[in-house]
């Protein structure tokens, strides 16, 4: 760039493929135990894109993202990531296709430090983000390298949460509830380094309580309702949709 601030384009994960879809779920079924949560849930993500799941607390969106990533073992249907199915993969290996999955949780490791955190997760495939790219992302968390998990504010968790997958060589990220319990100049911040990592190719699924967020960022919207999606508009029809919207959120 003319003004020579960093960015992470060259990256080779965050590339966008050419065209069509880069994550298709047809017909997702998931179960917790004898649970059924999921109840044929289908979707599409563009590469490039960043799409949003909105919906109330225990409509299954959580569950779809876990679906995904392989982390709920009983599940059936179509799950194809960048021409892969993945829909009976292990963890492990839908990791090494490009694939992040941050929790909303987070997962920081209360003990190590954020250099620690960072370091941990091994780069599983090429194109992961160097320290200085993250750093040029998230400041903060340069400011406090040295500082144990547990002295690190909510905000600072999500950036180290985020931080730590892109590190990883992940392409697609799925973010769960990344905006929860942060204060309005964090989830701004957030807001900028998701609109950034897009600009760079990034894919992005988003799940978000947050509905002002994430129509700011957002180019297409699934409303998740009982493990079921039952509409979906781009972000051009969202003033059509949204007496929909305060009936199906409550917003």
């Amino acid at each position: 760039m003319a003004d020579g601030t960093m960015t992470v384009s060259g990256v080779a994960g965050a590339a966008r493929p050419a065209g069509g879809a880069l994550l298709t779920v047809d017909n997702l079924e998931a179960w917790y135990g004898e649970s059924h949560i999921l109840h044929g849930i289908s979707f599409n993500v563009a590469a490039g894109e960043v799409v949003t799941l909105l919906g109330r607390n225990g409509a299954g969106k959580t569950t779809t993202l876990k679906s995904i990533m392989g982390i709920i073992g009983k599940r059936t249907g179509t799950i194809r990531f960048d021409n892969h199915d993945i829909a009976r993969a292990s963890s492990d290996k839908i990791a090494r296709l490009g694939v992040g999955f941050c929790p909303e949780e987070r997962g920081i490791f209360a003990s190590l430090d954020v250099r620690e955190n960072l370091m941990l997760p091994p780069q599983v495939r090429s194109g992961g983000l160097s320290l200085d790219q993250i750093f040029t992302l998230f400041p903060n968390l340069k400011e406090r390298l040295g500082s144990q998990g547990t002295k690190l504010s909510g905000g600072e968790q999500q950036m180290l949460a985020i931080a730590r997958i892109l590190r990883t060589g992940a392409r697609f990220l799925m973010l769960d509830e990344p905006t929860e319990g942060l204060a309005p100049v964090i989830i701004q911040q957030i807001g900028r380094t998701i609109a950034r990592l897009k600009s760079e190719g990034f894919t992005i699924l988003l799940v978000e309580q947050n509905f002002r967020f994430a129509s700011t960022l957002a180019d297409r919207f699934y409303v998740v309702e009982h493990g079921r999606i039952i509409d979906g508009f781009a972000n051009s029809e969202l003033q059509a949709n949204m007496d929909k919207l305060h009936s199906y959120l409550g917003v």
